[in-house]
């Protein structure tokens, strides 16, 4: 493996997987995209022949393949147990995007298959990678905020996704806040132990009627004693708003949303500056980089997992408890879940 670039096989050309697939391609020092997979053979052959890569239908013979180091499962959350298991049972490092399953029972199988098989695992939370977020985690470890008291996350995106996709999501608390539950224990470096959560449907009646909700906020208490607010909405109609604060005996930490440029207009009505940016692209790519670089480093020299399996695991966790919390109006205990 040290003598050529990482071949990585990306699994699932939607959305997700095909953005992977380009990083992967063109962006990421050390990766080379070996094959891009999918069930929908246009798809496959769509991502593959933009990338000038081998594309396939039949994922054994990506799995089998002796020139595939490891695999990106990018393909719907439905097929990631699966995929898991048999890329860890070929030996593959593996790459899984979140979440790792929506049925607790399922996550856990397909990790002790992971773990058995003793493979590489990086879960795939970008939003760890992100710079300014980073910062935030950066300034509780060195103890610049003193003993952590409050964290803030404000996770809103700027339009709700087609309806098609809601029904089949897992709903807002394991699809969209999964990434805020991960960021609470990354910041506070505390295990969550209660969750408390209202939630509305104050955007679209239609996600109300597909059994999902659009707006919530969720309260978290930690080990530590720390307690995590996250604000969730599905529709904010000025931008991708991604904001992060951690709030401690020393001060306080906090990461803000980027301009799309640094531009301003002042005249006597006011100061104007740019938006903030419109599309998840446009704020994470770099936090995809710096994710890539991370799994390509660990995938090669082993150690400690950059996101590891029980970060797949906990957020999960911690959404079901949301979702029975907001079903039962009461504070729920994680080890009412686990």
């Amino acid at each position: 493996m040290t003598s050529h670039p990482l071949r990585i096989a990306v699994l699932g050309a939607g959305r997700i997987g095909k953005m992977h697939a380009e990083l992967v391609a063109r962006q990421v020092p050390g990766a080379t995209l070996a094959f891009v997979q999918d069930i929908n053979a246009a798809a496959a052959q769509a991502a593959g022949n933009a990338l000038d890569a081998p594309h396939t239908t039949d994922v054994g013979a990506v799995l089998s393949s002796p020139d595939v180091d490891a695999v990106a499962i990018c393909a719907s959350t439905d097929a990631h147990v699966a995929l898991l298991m048999a890329a860890a049972r070929a030996g593959k490092a593996i790459f899984c995007e979140k979440p790792i399953s929506l049925d607790l029972a399922n996550c856990d199988e397909a990790l002790a298959v992971v773990k058995a098989s003793a493979v590489p695992l990086q879960i795939g939370f970008n939003r760890r990678f992100d710079p300014a977020h980073a910062s935030v985690r950066d300034a509780v470890i060195s103890g610049a905020v003193g003993d952590v008291h409050l964290v803030r996350i404000t996770s809103r995106d700027p339009a709700p996704p087609p309806i098609e996709y809601v029904k089949m999501s897992g709903g807002l608390f394991c699809d969209m806040s999964i990434h805020d539950f991960d960021m609470a224990r990354f910041i506070t470096g505390s295990e969550v132990v209660e969750v408390y959560a209202k939630a509305a449907v104050r955007v679209d009646p239609a996600i109300g009627a597909a059994g999902d909700v659009d707006t919530a906020v969720i309260v978290l208490t930690h080990e530590s004693g720390a307690i995590t607010t996250i604000d969730n909405s599905r529709q904010a109609v000025y931008g991708y708003d991604q904001r992060v604060e951690a709030f401690g005996s020393a001060g306080m930490a906090a990461s803000d949303n980027p301009l799309q440029h640094t531009g301003s207009r002042r005249s006597a009505a006011g100061t104007t500056t740019a938006t903030i940016p419109y599309f998840f692209l446009d704020r994470y790519i770099p936090s995809y980089l710096i994710q890539w670089a991370a799994f390509v480093s660990y995938a090669r020299g082993g150690g400690e997992s950059p996101v590891d399996a029980e970060a797949g695991r906990a957020p999960l966790v911690i959404g079901l408890a949301a979702k029975k919390s907001v079903a039962e109006g009461r504070v729920v205990k994680i080890t009412e879940i686990t």
